[in-house]
């Protein structure tokens, strides 16, 4: 999922953790799904990016595209929920306990318990902003770093097959040290 973040939400038990080779359309799903959020929400957008595992090539990953949209104040994210309802997005409040930092919405078949897209609305330039930037840009920077994160993810996909939550905790050791290197290289 992310950087640090661990949501504190279980997942359904029937939605197994399925990790695949990198896929060479991911970005061109990311445009595309930022073009229709842009027309949704673009006057509150200061920038939107691609994170997460499908956007560093070569890197395996869960099919689930991560959009950071990065806004003003995170106060505007209230007058974002219609207009991205109206694309299919459901935004899912009960992660802001955990993470009070981002509001998070969803996209995808509704028989898809963890959907095909995970937006995450925060302040641009605040700290969840930098960190997952910070992982991305390092895994893009660093192949080898990158290939590892790949061979952990597809051990902890074997290890958790159907505990979400435990497969995102077994990777936050490892993120939490490639920020820490990526901070110390800046």
């Amino acid at each position: 999922m992310s950087p640090t973040s661990k949501p504190k939400k279980a997942i359904a038990k029937d939605a197994p953790v399925e990790v695949m080779d990198y896929n060479p359309h991911w970005p061109k799903i990311f445009d595309k799904e930022k073009r229709q959020v842009l027309n949704a929400i673009g006057n509150k957008v200061v920038a939107i990016e691609h994170v997460g595992s499908t956007a560093v090539p070569a890197l395996g990953a869960k099919p689930i595209i991560d959009i950071m949209v990065g806004l003003r104040n995170l106060r505007d994210a209230k007058h974002c929920i219609k207009p991205l309802s109206s694309i299919g997005y459901e935004y899912v409040p009960e992660y802001e306990a955990s993470m009070p930092e981002r509001r998070y919405f969803r996209k995808g078949p509704s028989d898809k318990p963890n959907k095909h897209y995970h937006l995450h609305m925060v302040e641009y330039g605040g700290e969840f902003w930098k960190r997952h930037l910070l992982f991305r840009d390092y895994l893009r920077t660093h192949p080898d770093t990158a290939s590892e994160y790949y061979r952990l993810k597809k051990q902890f996909a074997v290890e958790y097959r159907l505990n979400r939550e435990a497969y995102t905790e077994a990777k936050t050791s490892f993120i939490e040290s490639v920020v820490s290197k990526a901070n110390s290289e800046k």
